[in-house]
């Protein structure tokens, strides 16, 4: 064999490993629809549903998001959580026995602006996802809405059974998917569930995420 078809041979050989390579190590990929403009975003897929880690000032606590079962619900929390979005924002409504909400990008920019704590979002909305077992039990991460379909970067967290806000419930007073639970420090999201609030369900003392991030 000549010095050429030797290289050829090299050169076939090379690509060759460098393909199959790329295909072991390639993710799979999950694509979030804007309904308002139809654009969409690619989120990577993970071989284990990924943990959300919550540093607040009331101490820390992780969710596994279920991106298995939810993968527009919880892909998109993923994709803001990664950009950063949910960093420096608050619970902005604490309701004892019920739940916590955050999650509103007006409680970072407008920190003093109460009025309007609650009314924000990332500039989109996302289609509800329902799915039959998913349900809003203590410990669960459901996304906040204002109706069908308008889900986009608010969520809260539910300090008891709310399985009266599932979705097949027959006398459900709400529809809101559940997209994760909690998996390490309940106890943090109990104490911010106890905190004195004023009229509005604000907490006195401010609750700041001061980072979110997804591992």
């Amino acid at each position: 064999m000549n010095k050429n078809a030797v290289w050829a041979v090299l050169v076939i050989a090379v690509v060759g490993a460098l393909i199959v390579i790329g295909f072991l190590n390639k993710k799979d990929t999950i694509n979030i629809m804007d309904e308002n403009t139809n654009a969409t975003t690619t989120v990577d897929a993970y071989d284990a549903n990924p943990i959300a880690v919550f540093e607040t000032n009331q101490g820390a606590f992780e969710v596994e998001l279920q991106l298995d079962k939810m993968p527009i619900t919880a892909g998109n929390f993923i994709k803001l959580a990664k950009a950063g979005f949910y960093d420096g924002t608050r619970f902005h409504r604490v309701i004892k026995d019920f739940m916590i909400q955050g999650g509103d990008p007006l409680t970072k920019s407008q920190p003093e602006n109460v009025a309007i704590h609650g009314t924000g979002g990332p500039g989109y909305a996302i289609e509800d996802e329902f799915v039959t077992g998913q349900s809003n039990v203590r410990g669960t991460i459901s996304m906040a809405n204002s109706g069908p379909n308008s889900g986009g970067s608010q969520f809260f967290i539910n300090l008891v059974d709310n399985t009266f806000l599932d979705f097949d419930n027959p006398v459900s007073q709400g529809k809101h998917p559940v997209f994760g639970k909690v998996v390490s420090g309940m106890e943090i999201i109990d104490k911010i569930g106890t905190l004195p609030t004023v009229p509005g369900d604000r907490p006195v003392e401010a609750v700041i995420v001061n980072k979110v991030t997804i591992r």
